[in-house]
């Protein structure tokens, strides 16, 4: 966990409630793979708690998977948003609705990411807190 990106991340959570699952295991690391962590997942209409993966099901619930970044938008960050979402179907969800965010917005890149379909760009509003 960051510093500065873990309250970032709970102060979305805090905004639309649910589960949250901090530094969610997505790949499990193998001599082909490396060991893929999300930031978060917050799975909805849950108990408004942090809990462990090992204590969430994710299966056919409706889920937002965050990836936090204590800067602007950056390619770096909508690479990680766009397929974070897709390493989560692997865990059967109803629905993937993935996020972005970080503390400045970029005009150009913004669009792009949002025409994909789940993806979002939320600006953290209080910087002076990281």
């Amino acid at each position: 966990m960051s510093k500065h990106e873990t309250p970032m991340t709970r102060w979305y959570w805090q905004q639309v409630g649910g589960t949250l699952i901090e530094e969610f295991v997505a790949v499990q690391p193998s001599p082909t793979c490396g060991r893929r962590a999300l930031d978060g997942v917050i799975v909805q209409g849950e108990e408004f708690r942090i809990a462990r993966q090992s204590e969430v099901l994710i299966e056919g619930k409706d889920i937002i998977v965050i990836q936090t970044k204590a800067s602007r938008l950056g390619m770096y960050l909508m690479g990680q948003t766009l397929f974070s979402a897709g390493l989560m179907k692997q865990f059967n969800p109803c629905s993937i609705k993935s996020i972005a965010l970080c503390t400045q917005n970029d005009e150009t890149l913004c669009p792009l990411l949002e025409q994909h379909s789940g993806m979002q760009v939320v600006i953290y509003p209080d910087t002076t807190t990281i």
